[in-house]
């Protein structure tokens, strides 16, 4: 007899239907900055240095290549302005501003895993 998770799913099945679009998401916001970058893009648009000093530590090369895999991912667009000196600004699409639903739950579970763990609230 197969068991069902209360997702629906039975084990054999969570592959496809759990596991492979958690996956795809872990992807597209893995590492240390993407998610970072992303919630300072939530607060408007901004431009390149604006973003560097909002998250802090990160090098412009990083912040480069981690603005082009957000932007090939259709999290955020890249608008150059014709002006002198041209200038280029930063924000969040729509697809983008999707992902603010999933950074308060992440901050939920983390405020309630670090009174869990270390019995202390941020």
């Amino acid at each position: 007899m197969e068991t069902q998770h209360k997702s629906g799913c039975t084990f054999e099945a969570s592959q496809a239907t759990i596991m492979l679009p958690v996956f795809d998401s872990l992807d597209v916001l893995k590492g240390r900055w993407r998610l970072p970058i992303l919630i300072s893009l939530f607060f408007g648009a901004k431009r390149f240095t604006e973003i560097s000093k909002a998250v802090s530590g990160i090098s412009d090369k990083v912040l480069a290549r981690e603005l082009k895999e957000l932007e090939l991912n259709q999290l955020i667009t890249r608008t150059a302005h014709n002006s002198f000196p041209p200038t280029v600004e930063y924000s969040a699409t729509p697809h983008g501003e999707s992902v603010e639903r999933l950074v308060i739950e992440l901050k939920n579970w983390g405020e309630k895993h670090r009174q869990q763990v270390i019995g202390k609230s941020s």
